[in-house]
């Protein structure tokens, strides 16, 4: 078996199986029933709080766990593994919001927030995409005006994750022509709506959302950092964001490199295991060596997190890693799925699951093609995104 405690401490080995027996107990058994229903029991928020998991490397002086990244990278993992749609929970709440609020905003605002997010009594969402406006977050069109010593937003956002559960959505607007702003805008301010997508491919159980500004007035005390200074912001953010999306993927490859295992055990055909067949052992032993491939490549971005260094010193690693790991995850899913044979195709098993899962990884936070023109500029210095 392909080693995944090497260099692991005690402590991170205990985060881990907090988290994978948290999911085998309580998140894994319902994916099934939450993926068709399109709907994640919400109750599993207060759950992930009372664990710790939406307060993970977080100061402890909100409530926050005295935890590393790699440490919350294993959580996520865990948790990918047990449904995506929970991962990602985690992943926007605390990953691109509360970590945001922590390490930007005044003391008001994380005394505010904070201490919320890390219980699960609140949720956050990230405010950035839009209907027209994806890859290139730089020409978002959601605006917000001075007005007094308020702010006035109009515009809108689409497919945010936990969009109609949040109290707080951090909004990314633009306050010039060449400045964008970030705002904490709490979600029950009259003039905004929140509507949730249906019929998605893959993480169905997971609330998406579209989001409506229209007049929506914040004091200026809800601004997140300087004025015309929030691209930064977002972009930093997302550098951050990437290592626990990579790790998420892991988790989903995971868990269909585990299903596959199992059930090629179990299946016979020619009177025999399937497992026994040497192409059927070719998909297994191909998924568990690009596994562990994508999980040294995000442990490897984590630790550096750990070592100190900002977000921009390890944003073309982190692209790199999530790159690598959600790509991976739509190939393992679809191979895994191969050694269910038709079994694979219907929702009594869960591998289908996986493969619609998987694909939207390699979408959001940064499609598979930009993480490519990250790495790619920073190794040529020439920038092909402009």
């Amino acid at each position: 078996m392909l080693a995944r405690d090497f260099g692991l401490t005690e402590t991170q080995r205990d985060f881990r199986t907090m988290a994978a027996e948290f999911v085998d107990a309580e998140i894994a058994p319902h994916a099934r029933e939450w993926d068709r229903a399109e709907h994640v029991d919400q109750s599993v928020v207060r759950r992930l709080g009372e664990l710790g998991f939406l307060g993970l490397t977080l100061d402890e002086r909100y409530g926050g766990v005295d935890a590393d990244m790699l440490s919350y990278v294993l959580v996520t993992e865990e948790l990918g593994r047990g449904d995506s749609a929970v991962r990602g929970i985690v992943s926007v709440s605390l990953g691109l919001v509360a970590k945001t609020i922590a390490a930007h905003g005044t003391d008001e605002q994380r005394q505010e927030w904070l201490p919320r997010l890390i219980s699960g009594e609140a949720l956050g969402c990230f405010g950035l995409t839009e209907p027209g406006t994806g890859s290139d977050a730089g020409s978002l069109s959601t605006r917000a005006k001075r007005d007094g010593s308020d702010w006035v937003l109009n515009g809108g956002k689409m497919f945010i994750t936990n969009g109609t559960w949040a109290k707080v959505a951090l909004t990314f607007a633009r306050t010039s022509d060449r400045g964008i702003t970030a705002f904490l805008v709490p979600t029950d301010s009259p003039g905004f709506t929140a509507k949730e997508i249906k019929g998605k491919l893959g993480l169905r159980g997971q609330a998406t959302a579209e989001l409506t500004y229209d007049n929506v007035r914040v004091p200026d005390s809800a601004r997140l950092g300087e004025v015309d200074k929030g691209l930064g912001i977002a972009l930093g953010t997302l550098s951050r964001g990437r290592i626990s999306v990579a790790a998420g993927a892991v988790g989903v490859a995971q868990a269909a490199l585990d299903a596959a295992t199992r059930y090629a055990g179990e299946r016979e055909q020619f009177g025999k295991p399937i497992a026994s067949f040497q192409l059927v052992q070719e998909l297994i032993a191909d998924a568990a060596v690009d596994v562990q491939a994508s999980r040294l490549l995000t442990h490897q971005v984590a630790r550096m997190a750990d070592a100190g260094m900002k977000p921009k010193e390890y944003a073309t690693d982190a692209s790199a890693a999530k790159y690598h790991a959600s790509e991976t995850a739509v190939r393992v899913t679809n191979n895994c799925l191969q050694v269910f044979g038709g079994y694979g195709f219907i929702d009594e098993y869960p591998v289908g699951k996986y493969v619609r899962d998987a694909r939207v990884l390699t979408l959001y936070e940064g499609t598979s093609q930009v993480q490519k023109l990250i790495i790619g500029r920073d190794l040529t210095g020439v920038n092909a995104m402009t």
